[in-house]
């Protein structure tokens, strides 16, 4: 279909995916890798809307994308808007460090070739954090701007809500995850006032947090540092979803899958998410020989090397047309060598 279909698909959909040209740019590296097979599979394991998984397909023909989501709605919206692609394109649901399985049971389905679990993949892509489709949806209790139920789930069927949170964990436990999660100055203030209002009314919409945090939060501290829920509410998305410890496990789980000049790139919007990417990335691109060695020893060379300088920004033009740009933090990096490929090189952690 050509460029005007897809401009009038993408303005239907009301989606406009961050830095889109500059994600196509560093997946195509991987693509267009002289160790590319004939027919590249990349991954997009935070499909959303869609937006990325359409700029892949139209941009490389010869590619197939696989589209990871936990969201059956996000999937559902995906697949309307990516039929034009037929095959190229193969949607999965699971929570982005399920990778491997869903890579796995595709190729059993005979949706892949099977020479990926030899071969590796070509590229991929993890938009981290919320999709622009579930901010877009109030009754998911994402947005704190409208009342509705304290939901946060990315994955419906899943069990803890954000009202369960409130709710059920205690004092040290709420206070932990809005300091941890949601960088929270008053953590322990707003974890005193959920516990003696809950003893009143269980919480049940987001209108009611809102205003607690209103009445909790100083007022010299509400004129600053952008709206007092927003913390909060990043918090109690990250502890329902576990967002952190996804991230945590897939980096080990799709850097494996990785061939030899594939390029993966992550996107991060909040500090935490990308300090685990950024750490992630430099161990596997920092050689194992011990530093003063006049010469790298052989099988301690890094199997990784950066693509990015630091974390990549969204220029002002793009931020001026896509505020949801604004705190985006890219860092891509490439296979470079076979040495252990099919077993990580990250340390376990303790």
């Amino acid at each position: 279909m050509n460029e005007e279909r897809g401009a009038e698909q993408r303005e239907e959909h009301g989606h406009t995916p961050v830095m889109r040209d500059r994600m196509v740019e560093l997946v195509g590296l991987g693509v267009n890798s002289e160790n590319a097979p004939a027919h590249p599979v990349i991954v997009d394991g935070t499909l959303g809307a869609g937006g990325h998984s359409e700029a892949f397909l139209d941009a490389f023909p010869h590619a197939t994308v696989v589209g990871l989501d936990r969201d059956p709605n996000a999937l559902a919206e995906a697949n309307e808007r990516l039929v034009r692609f037929g095959d190229r394109f193969v949607s999965y649901q699971t929570r982005f460090d399920g990778v491997t399985e869903a890579l796995e049971d595709l190729m059993e389905q005979g949706k892949l070739p099977a020479s990926v679990r030899e071969h590796g993949i070509s590229g991929f892509l993890f938009d981290l954090g919320v999709s622009s489709m579930q901010l877009d949806q109030p009754e998911r209790g994402f947005a704190y701007a409208v009342d509705a139920p304290l939901d946060m789930r990315m994955d419906p069927s899943s069990p803890l809500t954000a009202a369960e949170i409130l709710n059920t964990y205690s004092h040290g436990e709420i206070a932990r995850i809005l300091k941890t999660y949601g960088d929270e100055r008053f953590a322990g203030k707003i974890a005193s006032a959920v516990v003696r209002e809950r003893e009143k009314q269980p919480f049940e919409n987001s209108a009611r947090l809102v205003e607690l945090l209103y009445a909790t939060i100083p007022a010299a501290s509400r004129r600053t540092g952008g709206h007092p829920a927003k913390r909060t509410f990043q918090a109690l998305r990250v502890e329902v979803n576990a967002e952190l410890e996804s991230l945590e496990n897939l980096i080990p789980e799709i850097s494996r899958w990785l061939h030899v000049g594939a390029v993966g790139v992550f996107m991060s919007y909040q500090s935490l998410e990308d300090k685990i990417v950024k750490k992630a990335l430099v161990q596997l691109s920092t050689s194992k020989t011990p530093p003063g060695l006049p010469m790298e020893l052989p099988g301690m060379e890094a199997e990784f090397e950066l693509k990015t300088r630091g974390a990549e920004k969204a220029s002002e033009a793009e931020i001026e047309q896509n505020s949801r740009a604004a705190p985006v933090r890219v860092r891509a990096y490439s296979r470079v060598s076979d040495r252990g490929k099919t077993t990580f090189p990250l340390d376990t952690p303790s």
